[in-house]
């Protein structure tokens, strides 16, 4: 299998750069071939231009409609068509970054916003003409997992802690862009306390997503409501019956 690594950290001696390395090498002593795109190695662009879409400067620049034509008609950035010519080859999807802020850092971001653009990762149909999105998509049947350290320790990041619910804080990468893009959407593995780590914490990180990363296919993903599966109303809004009197971010997992 082929898997895409797309990472973002500034410094290749971080415990992100040592996790990824680990992890790549066990994927290839797997047998499995790894991309990798390390964002600031790459000095990738996270700004959207006009210029990505070889936009008339004269016209209003609406930025999903230039997208998709330019996706269109093959007139995306060098750099932007690279990273999908990546992603179509991908198998699966390992994202890896540090949560600055509680959430990516800038270029990562970025890279998104550049590379997932309209008439690529959405705004598709399927054969019946239904517009696919949030269980089907481009990334239909390949299994993304999310890599996130953290300064402070796990309990931070639980259901009571003061930083709040690590799947709350993810929720608009996990269910907004992985899974609307139709990908299997992993629960994501948590690095805590990353600043603080020594050897020993490091190998047993090391441990732990060399274990994730071997189980990607038949690890059970989130069980997030596909938007065809019954719960949604035409209008992409849950049933009255379903999670009756709750509201929030839970109610989008079955």
């Amino acid at each position: 299998m082929n898997v895409l690594w797309v990472m973002a950290h500034p410094d290749p001696r971080s415990l992100t750069a040592f996790l990824a390395a680990e992890g790549r090498r066990a994927l290839s002593a797997a047998g499995h071939e790894v991309e990798v795109s390390d964002l600031y190695a790459m000095g990738w662009n996270p700004v959207v231009d006009a210029a990505d879409y070889a936009h008339d400067p004269a016209e209003r620049f609406l930025v999903a409609a230039a997208a998709k034509k330019a996706h269109g008609a093959g007139a995306l950035s060098a750099d932007i068509r690279a990273e999908q010519e990546k992603l179509d080859r991908a198998d699966a999807l390992v994202v890896q970054f540090p949560l600055w802020w509680f959430g990516m850092p800038a270029i990562l971001k970025g890279w998104f916003d550049r590379v997932f653009v309209q008439g690529y990762a959405y705004g598709l149909s399927a054969p019946d003409g239904r517009p696919l999105g949030y269980g089907e998509g481009f990334l239909s049947g390949r299994p993304a997992l999310t890599v996130v350290s953290t300064g402070g320790p796990a309990r931070l990041y639980g259901g009571r802690g003061i930083h709040g619910d690590l799947d709350e804080l993810l929720f608009p990468l996990q269910h907004g862009t992985l899974y609307h893009s139709g990908a299997t959407v992993l629960p994501p593995l948590l690095v805590p306390g990353a600043d603080r780590y020594t050897p020993e914490d490091a190998e047993s990180a090391a441990k732990e997503l060399r274990e994730r990363l071997l189980t990607l296919w038949t690890t059970e993903p989130v069980p997030f409501r596909p938007q065809d599966g019954g719960d949604y109303e035409a209008d992409r809004v849950l049933r009255p019956e379903v999670a009756p009197g709750r509201s929030g971010l839970g109610v989008h997992r079955a």
